[in-house]
């Protein structure tokens, strides 16, 4: 196994061709998990018995269902990293867009008018 670079981190824990992750416990490597890269998106797709899509649409699928559950955009940026909040905002312009419509509607619905005939009300959940 080797890293890109030795750093505390790197000393902890390293992966190796094939995504698994393992970390240094009790002066032994330990297998901890696997990292999801776009070298082993096949093999791991594969594995899962998944239809085979680009590691690029995995990302931006993950990034439009946190969006649509609500995360903030800034967290969105951050673990994209995206180098400016702009560019996250630009690319998910049109989740946001669907949002918005679906927080006019649910204000609207809360004040007792109609909802938006395509857009029906969303649902809630007790919290």
């Amino acid at each position: 196994m080797t890293t890109p670079r030795d750093t505390p981190a790197s000393r902890r824990s390293r992966a190796n061709g094939d995504g698994t992750v393992y970390q240094r416990k009790d002066s032994r490597w330990e297998a901890a998990g696997y990292v999801l890269a776009p070298g082993n998106t096949r093999s791991f797709l594969d594995r899962a018995g998944l239809r085979r899509v680009r590691f690029h649409d995995l990302r931006h699928s993950t990034a439009t269902l946190l969006l649509e559950q609500g995360i903030d955009l800034v967290v969105i940026k951050e673990l994209l990293g995206h180098s400016h909040i702009g560019v996250t905002a630009d690319v998910y312009a049109h989740v946001r867009l669907r949002l918005q419509r679906q927080a006019i509607d649910a204000l609207n619905a809360a004040l007792g008018g109609h909802t938006h005939p395509d857009n029906p009300p969303p649902t809630t959940t007790a919290r």
